[in-house]
């Protein structure tokens, strides 16, 4: 390629500005990137048709097609109802099974709906379920807080999947394939190990 040696302090400097204004809560990740990516194509670091040929667009695709199906399922009461389900279902086995279920409907509902918005869904949900039971809700908490982090068998479910998931010339498949077995240890292992560390 030819490079644009004169621009490189130019770049460096706006990469520094992003970064910085981030760290320092001056302006969100995603304003600042904006404004640092308009900023490249302005100074001409990045000419017009670079920036346009840079965009993954099987990643805009997928974000179009999945994110309304999550605000569906938040804004309909679906993701409600199916907590609901799972505590009618588990909630004569006791606290742990119930646990093990919102762990498993959390790590589930995260490859559909963003992670911040499956725990700010399911949060209130498992603290009304422990105390119906009487017991500490800290470790339902602590399941929801886990399980929204493991978003392993789809490439919505957090960022850095996503990210991935045009540069790596990954399909969808490819997520499930390897992080449904991922999500199945860590479910087992989580379901037995957070009510010792948090009893209820």
């Amino acid at each position: 390629p030819a490079y644009r040696r004169s621009k490189m302090p130019l770049a460096i400097g706006v990469l520094v500005g992003v970064v910085g204004a981030t760290a320092l809560d001056i302006l969100p990740l995603v304003t600042s990137a904006v404004c640092g990516a308009l900023l490249l194509v302005l100074t001409g670091c990045v000419t017009n048709e670079e920036a346009i040929d840079a965009i993954n667009w099987r990643v805009i695709f997928l974000l179009a097609g999945v994110i309304p199906l999550g605000l569906a399922m938040r804004e309909t009461g679906a993701a409600r109802m199916m907590s609901e389900v799972v505590l009618s279902w588990l909630a004569d086995w006791g606290p742990t099974a119930v646990l093990s279920g919102f762990f498993l409907l959390t790590m589930l509902l995260t490859g559909i709906i963003n992670n911040q918005a499956t725990a700010a869904l399911l949060a209130p949900v498992s603290i009304q379920a422990a105390h119906q039971m009487g017991v500490d809700p800290r470790p339902m908490l602590i399941a929801i807080t886990l399980a929204a982090s493991l978003s392993f068998i789809s490439p919505v479910g957090y960022q850095t999947n996503t990210l991935v998931y045009g540069a790596g010339r990954y399909r969808f498949t490819d997520f499930t394939l390897v992080g449904a077995p991922l999500d199945l240890i860590l479910w087992i292992i989580a379901s037995l190990l957070i009510p010792v560390f948090w009893p209820f």
